[in-house]
C-alpha cells in the first residue's frame, strides 16, 4: 500500500516530536529549571545588589528565570527532535521515489 507524498513525513515529524517530549521530560527539565534560575539569581543580583536579602522581588526574577529556562529547553528538545524527524521522513521519501523510479524503469526495459 503506497503512502501519500507528505504522510512519510508527517509521521516522522510526529515520531520526532514524541521523542523530543520524552527526552525533555528526562532530561531537560531540571537542567533548564536549574540554569534558568542561576540565571535569574544573576540578573536579580546585578539590578538589586549583591547583597538582596531574598526580597520578594528578587524571588519572582529568579522564577521567571527559571520558567524560561524550562521554556527554551522545550523549544529545543521538542521543536529540534521535530527537525531532525521531518528531515528523516524526508531523506526516507526520496529514497522511497529513487525506488519506485527505478522500478518502473527497470519494467519498462524488460517490456522492451
Amino acid at each position: 500500500m503506497k503512502m501519500e507524498t507528505r504522510e512519510t513525513k508527517k509521521v516522522a515529524l510526529y515520531i520526532g516530536t514524541g521523542v523530543g517530549l520524552v527526552l525533555f521530560a528526562l532530561v531537560g527539565l531540571l537542567p533548564g529549571a536549574l540554569i534558568g534560575g542561576i540565571t535569574g539569581l544573576k540578573i536579580a543580583g546585578m539590578l538589586l545588589g549583591i547583597t538582596h536579602q531574598g526580597t520578594l522581588l528578587a524571588r519572582l526574577i529568579a522564577a521567571a528565570g527559571m520558567v524560561i529556562g524550562v521554556l527554551v529547553a522545550a523549544v529545543v528538545f521538542i521543536f529540534g527532535m521535530g527537525a531532525i524527524g521531518w528531515a528523516g521522513g524526508s531523506v526516507m521519501e526520496s529514497l522511497i521515489a529513487k525506488r519506485e523510479i527505478a522500478k518502473e524503469l527497470l519494467k519498462r526495459e524488460g517490456a522492451a
